[in-house]
């Protein structure tokens, strides 16, 4: 998928120094990612990026020229095989600069048509969202994920105060339960 200045396509390796440095963007905004800025490090990115690789799917939003990764999302089976139907760990991450210009919502819908189509395997997807990022659970249940409960005082805001962290999933609606 592309538009006249993005285009959408899965990650690949020689994209980690592209990615890493989206990540420490967005990780200077409070509340753009569940990580703070010294938590995001070289290991933390090859970790999801191996997982993703391996045993999921990871998709990157660049620039037509390629200069630059403004956005990436990425998910992965959990590694027991009773959540083999699954895909867990969704990040999405888009670089402050972009925010509110509709490409989240572009990456998201990019990810679960490539599920729709090539993933018959998976039959969920899953997130967690801060209870505050309330304009984000509502793209994901515009998306039609639905929310599955509350997780009270998960997050510890570093002003002390806690919140809630609002589980979500998804359904793929061709998921095939025969196994291959």
């Amino acid at each position: 998928m592309s538009s006249d200045k993005f285009f959408f396509r899965q990650a690949e390796n020689i994209d980690f120094d592209k990615i890493f440095e989206l990540y420490q963007r967005v990780s200077k905004k409070i509340g753009g990612l569940a990580r703070v800025e010294p938590e995001i490090t070289a290991s933390y990115i090859q970790n999801f990026m191996q997982k993703s690789a391996q045993n999921g799917v990871q998709f990157v939003i660049s620039s037509t020229n390629n200069e630059a990764i403004i956005g990436d999302i990425h998910c992965y089976r959990p590694e027991a095989g009773v959540f083999g139907h699954i895909f867990s760990d969704l990040t999405i991450a888009i670089d402050p600069d972009y925010q509110g210009k509709g490409l989240g919502k572009l990456l998201f819908q990019t990810l679960l048509d490539y599920i729709v189509q090539n993933r018959k395997d998976i039959l969920r997807v899953e997130l967690i969202a801060r209870e505050s990022n309330i304009k984000a659970i509502k793209m994901y249940e515009n998306l039609g994920f639905s929310t599955e409960g509350r997780l009270e005082r998960r997050i510890k805001n570093s002003d002390g105060t806690f919140e809630a962290d609002i589980p979500m999933a998804w359904f793929n609606p061709n998921f095939n339960k025969e196994p291959k």
